[in-house]
Order: C-alpha cells, then sequence, then structure tokens
C-alpha cells in the first residue's frame, strides 16, 4: 500500500526538479515552453509600440488639421463667395457687343449645356467623382505612386471639388498646409452642395487662360460660341484645357491640345460616357478656334458703357444684359473711316490719333471710337480726352450774337482787333472788311468771332455753351471765342445735337434697358419727352441756315453728300494741334477730332482737311439708301438743295437775280 508523501519526501522532489532544470534532464519539451515565453513578450511589445506610434501618428495629424483648420474662417460663418458679376453688351439690334467683368462670360447651369459636357470634365479631371466625398484616397495614392515613380508627368490627386475649394478659397500655392486646407474645405462643400451643384459652381469658377473664367467665356474666348452650343470635340478640348491653360490653349499650341483632347474623349468612352460611334466621330473632326479677334473699337464703346452703368443702375451683384443705343453697321464705319485715314496720311501728316462720335438728334450714341487701337492704347479719347475744340467752339458764339438781336445778314467788320496786347489774326493773316455774320462763320474768320464775344461778353458765351450740354471747365476771357478751353469730343457732338434737333437739350445717352441674365428688369430708359426747349425755333434756324453755308462757301464744302442738307463747324487750333470737325444733318450728328496725345503740332491737319474727309466718308455710309430728311427751321431736302445751289449761283451772276422780295430761307442764306 503506497503510503502518502511526506515533507521531506516532497521536498527531495522539489530539489530534484530544480537540478533537473539546471542540468537539462527535465526532457526535450520543457527548455522549448522556457524559451517562447521572451519571444511572444516581445512581438506583443512590437505591436504596442506599432499601435502606440500610429495613435501618435493620428493625434499629431489631427493636431496638424486642427491647427490648419483653425487658420480657416469658422466652418458655421463659411459661404460660396459670389462670383463677380458678368456684364453683357448687346448692340441696339440685339447682336453681342462686349463682356465686361473680371470673369469674361456668364454663368451657365448644367441644364443649359449639352450633357457630354460636364462629362467631359468628369472623366479627365475626378473619375470618382459621383463616388468619393470630396477627397479620393485612391486618387491621391495613384498620383503619389506616378510621383515617386517619375511615369506619366507630376500628378496632383485632386478631385474636382478640391479644386473648387482652392479656386473659391486659397492662393494657388502649392504647400502641404494648402492641400490640408484644400481638403478640409473641400469635406466641407460636400456636406454643404450635391454633386451637381459642386459640378456647376466648378464649370463657372475655373479658369481656362486668356482671361477667361468659367466655361461660357472659355467657349465665347476660342470658338466664338455659346457653351451651349459646342460640339463633343469642343468640349474634350475645354475640359482638357484646365490642366495647363497657358501650355494647352488651342490656339497657341493646337498640337498639344488635340493630344489631351482625345485623352478626354477615350477617358469618356472607357467609362461609357459617350457611345463608339460618337467617340469615332470626335475624333474625327478636330476642333478649329476661331482666330483671336482684334480687339476693335466697340472695346471703347463698351468701356463707355461700364462707365455710365453706375449712374444707371448702382451696384450689381449677379450676371446682366445691358441693351444700348449702339448701332453695329455705324460703329464699323466709323471704326473704318478714321483708322483707314490715319493709315494712309498719318505718317505725311504726322498725326497719330483720333476720336469719333456719332448720336442721333435725341442724343443716343451710334457710335464711339476712342482711338485708333484698343491693343495699343486703352485711353477712351471720346469720352476723357479733353482738347482745345478752336473754330468749332464758335456756333456758341453766334447763337448768343443772334439771341440778342443781331441776324445772319447782320454786319460786321473784318479788321485787326487788339484786346490787352493779344492781337487774333485769321487763318490767311488777310481781312476782308465789311461782312454778315451769315459768311464770317463760313469763312470762319477769327477777328469777326473775337468781336462778337466781347460784344456779347465772354460770360454770356460760356453760359451759351453749358445750356447746350458743355460740362468741362471754361474760362470767361477773350480766347474763349477761339476754343481755347478745352473740351471732349462726346460732350461738344452732344451740344451740336440741340442745334439738329430743333432747339431741344440733349444729354448723351447709351443705354436703353438692364436686365439680369433671368428676366429681372432693372432700367428701363423712358420715352423721350424732351429736357426742354433751350434754343428758340426761329434762332435754331438761322443758326442751321449759318452753318449750312459752311459747306457751300466755307472750310467744309467738300464734306457735302449730294442730296443731304447738312451743317457743322471745323476747327483748328495753334499750330494745328487739333483739328475738329462736327456736323450734322436733321436725323445724325457726329464729330471727328485728330491730333496727338502729346499735344504734338501735326504738319498741317485742319479741320477743313483730314477730318472733314473723315466725316464726310462716314456720312457717305451711315446715310446710304435713307431718304433725305431736312434741317430744323430750314426745310426738306429738295429745297435745302435748291437754296445751296442759288447761293452759289447768285454770288458768281449776281445780275440774274429775280427782283422780287426775298422769303424767310433766301434771307437766311443771303440769296
Amino acid at each position: 500500500m503506497d503510503s502518502c508523501p511526506t515533507s521531506e519526501d516532497r521536498e527531495g522532489e522539489a530539489a530534484a526538479r530544480r537540478g533537473a532544470s539546471q542540468t537539462g534532464d527535465d526532457g526535450p519539451h520543457r527548455p522549448k515552453k522556457a524559451q517562447g515565453a521572451p519571444g511572444g513578450s516581445f512581438f506583443r511589445k512590437v505591436v504596442y509600440a506599432g499601435l502606440a506610434l500610429c495613435l501618435c501618428g493620428v493625434i499629431g495629424l489631427g493636431g496638424i488639421v486642427a491647427y490648419y483648420a483653425s487658420q480657416l474662417p469658422p466652418i458655421d460663418q463659411l459661404t460660396v463667395p459670389k462670383r463677380p458679376p458678368n456684364i453683357a453688351i448687346l448692340a441696339s439690334d440685339g447682336s453681342f457687343l462686349a463682356n465686361r467683368g473680371e470673369t469674361g462670360g456668364r454663368t451657365v447651369t448644367l441644364e443649359e449645356l449639352p450633357p457630354y459636357l460636364p462629362k467631359a470634365f468628369v472623366a479627365i479631371e475626378d473619375r470618382r467623382f459621383y463616388d468619393h466625398w470630396g477627397i479620393d484616397p485612391t486618387g491621391l495614392g495613384r498620383a503619389a505612386y506616378r510621383n515617386l515613380s517619375n511615369s506619366g508627368g507630376l500628378q496632383g490627386g485632386s478631385t474636382l471639388t478640391q479644386q473648387l475649394a482652392k479656386n473659391l478659397f486659397l492662393t494657388p500655392e502649392r504647400t502641404a498646409s494648402r492641400k490640408i486646407q484644400e481638403a478640409i474645405l473641400a469635406l466641407w462643400l460636400e456636406r454643404k452642395y450635391s454633386k451637381d451643384q459642386i459640378l456647376e459652381l466648378y464649370l463657372n469658377r475655373v479658369y481656362f487662360g486668356a482671361g477667361a473664367y468659367g466655361v461660357e467665356a472659355a467657349a465665347q474666348r476660342y470658338y466664338g460660341k455659346s457653351a451651349r452650343e459646342v460640339s463633343l470635340s469642343e468640349a474634350a478640348m475645354l475640359a482638357g484645357l484646365v490642366q495647363s491653360p497657358s501650355r494647352l490653349a488651342p490656339n497657341r499650341n493646337p498640337e498639344a491640345a488635340q493630344a489631351r483632347a482625345e485623352l478626354v474623349i477615350a477617358a469618356m468612352n472607357e467609362l461609357g460616357f459617350i457611345t463608339p460611334d460618337m467617340t469615332k466621330t470626335a475624333l474625327g473632326a478636330p476642333t478649329e478656334p476661331v482666330r483671336p479677334q482684334r480687339a476693335g473699337s466697340a472695346n471703347y464703346a463698351a468701356d463707355y458703357v461700364v462707365d455710365v452703368l453706375d449712374d444707371v443702375v448702382g451696384t450689381i451683384d449677379s450676371d446682366i444684359v445691358v441693351s444700348t443705343t449702339l448701332e453695329p453697321a455705324m460703329q464699323a464705319a466709323a471704326e473704318r473711316v478714321l483708322v483707314d485715314e490715319l493709315n494712309a496720311k498719318g505718317q505725311k501728316f504726322n498725326v497719330s490719333q483720333g476720336a469719333f462720335v456719332a448720336m442721333r438728334p435725341d442724343g443716343a450714341v451710334t457710335a464711339l471710337v476712342g482711338g485708333r487701337d484698343y491693343e495699343v492704347s486703352q485711353f477712351n479719347r471720346a469720352t476723357s480726352a479733353r482738347r482745345q475744340p478752336g473754330s468749332s467752339f464758335k456756333p456758341f458764339v453766334y447763337l448768343t450774337a443772334l439771341e440778342r438781336g443781331l441776324t445772319p445778314d447782320t454786319v460786321r467788320t473784318d479788321s485787326p482787333v487788339k484786346i490787352n496786347g493779344w492781337k487774333p489774326e485769321n487763318y490767311d493773316r488777310g481781312y476782308r472788311g465789311p461782312i454778315t455774320l451769315r459768311n464770317a462763320l463760313a469763312l470762319s474768320l477769327n477777328t469777326v468771332a473775337v468781336k462778337l464775344n466781347m460784344e456779347v461778353g465772354p460770360k454770356a458765351v460760356v453760359q451759351t455753351a453749358q445750356r447746350l450740354g458743355i460740362t468741362s471747365p471754361l474760362q470767361t476771357d477773350p480766347t474763349i471765342a477761339l476754343g481755347t478751353s478745352e473740351v471732349t469730343p462726346l460732350e461738344l457732338v452732344g451740344a451740336y445735337a440741340a442745334f439738329a434737333n430743333g432747339g431741344f437739350a440733349v444729354v448723351p445717352y447709351v443705354i436703353t434697358e438692364v436686365k439680369t441674365t433671368d428676366g429681372k428688369l432693372l432700367f428701363n430708359r423712358p420715352a423721350s419727352g424732351g429736357l426742354g426747349r433751350i434754343i428758340d425755333p426761329s434762332i435754331d434756324a438761322m443758326m442751321n441756315a449759318m452753318m449750312h453755308n459752311v459747306f457751300v462757301i466755307g472750310t467744309a464744302k467738300k464734306a457735302q453728300v449730294p442730296g443731304w442738307p447738312m451743317a457743322g463747324k471745323t476747327g483748328t487750333t495753334n499750330d494745328y494741334r487739333d483739328a475738329w470737325f462736327v456736323g450734322f444733318t436733321g436725323n445724325l450728328v457726329a464729330g471727328v477730332w485728330l491730333g496727338n496725345d502729346n499735344s504734338t503740332p501735326t504738319k498741317g491737319v485742319s479741320g477743313g482737311n483730314l477730318p472733314t474727309e473723315v466725316w464726310h466718308n462716314f456720312m457717305k455710309i451711315a446715310l446710304k439708301d435713307q431718304k433725305p430728311v431736312g434741317l430744323p427751321g430750314v426745310g426738306g431736302a429738295g429745297q435745302d438743295s435748291r437754296y445751296a445751289n442759288a447761293g452759289e449761283s447768285a454770288r458768281s451772276q449776281p445780275q440774274r437775280r429775280p427782283r422780287r422780295q426775298k422769303n424767310f430761307f433766301e434771307r437766311l442764306f443771303g440769296l
């Protein structure tokens, strides 16, 4: 029978076990267990250390994200900045003239665009756009791999949402801090807006080069059409362009642009956005961008529209459409005749610049050219250049005299005059003795104008000019009679319009209507009821008859257009620095200025030569195929032509004039 182990036995067994452990006699399995425990502990330590490092990394990354997030406005106060408004300017016939504003085109909605246009951007810029939540880890990984392997060029990995966030809120610098902020803002955009809303915002904000922001501006810039009308090939070209607008502009680098467009088309086909037939057609029809148009004179007119727009509607915060009085045919004619004259004779006569303004007798501006070449100089000489008008200011002197009781038949003496040491002379330095006011104005005699000015008073002459619309500062001194105070072409032509409309005040205008792009009316010019009469009808008739005489015997004889009664006045300043002609019919007023911006003298350019030629060439185009209109108070075209011919005949053969009582019109014309 076994007996229970005693305490001595247990102590002996323990000592034996300790000895076995030390000598290795305990068998093959026990040493393995003793060695495995430290290895397991090391693995656990590695795991724990890795987890700790990851946790620290997450905390650190969170801290970095939190720091850069703190540099942004509070999320609950964040709003998408409004897109700068576009101003679309239309001619009187509704045709498009120009865009103004920072973007170069108006906002468009996805519904307005052909479906393949927004899909082209998704295909090439962010094919997982509808699947990710603002940040695309797959895209980031792919971009990182390509960047590290130097394959496929430098990749950004930014989603469309991130690109939009950058365009809306951030600077274009490529730094880690900006990328973090970009990602934060992208997440906010995805939470705030739907995918289609984000895509629409993107298409209206992304930059396409050449000053075009948004797909509408880009379509107009590169293809001369609305984004609503672009073909699949053109849509692909526009989508490819945003990667590098300067390098991929189709009008500057067509080969690279076409290659990029083909990648876009292939991506669209791969994603099923277009059919194989559409792909084949698009690849077989490369786009043809329009040639960049020269910045024509319509830009001067557009600048003037923007200048006065604030007075019409005040501050604008959305895209608008402005309808104007500008007539495309007249605008084109004014530019052509002015530029052609300067190109043909500018070098010979040392004249480099010019301005042209045409308007209806009520003040509606139909053409406005502010210089020879808008690309070279955007300074608008028609509206902003103040120059001495010379003798073209004299009608205000004669009008003042007629209003004091004188008539066209009143005689004054053309003789030397001296005022406080000033001795004005006629352009030919000769004197004619007694002469009627009618002929003195037609021949532009300085002595008679100066004497009339002193007779009625310079202050009265200045008041007359201001009453007719001259707003530039005028000096009330004897020299004002010869146009020594500076005026702009626009205000001088506007002042002459009062003669052409029968004596009513005129304020030149160019805007007829302003609407938002969704049709809300912001301004509508009321039907003109007239600003009030400022010249008595009989006085206006006498002035028109006297200025018609300028075409009959005076300095504008070669400006006459057969069949049309015309009136006007030339102007030339000292040393031929400025040359003017302002003239009118019963339905159109136009004025020309020629000179140099630095006021250097020309070589003999006077109001009676180059400006008169420009005016005549314009009027031949503007009045073509129209029925002649009589001058207010003078009569119809037939009467005026007859009087003009009779006047010349009477001066050459006075003995043939019938002896009878002269009628009113004969007295006006001195027949």
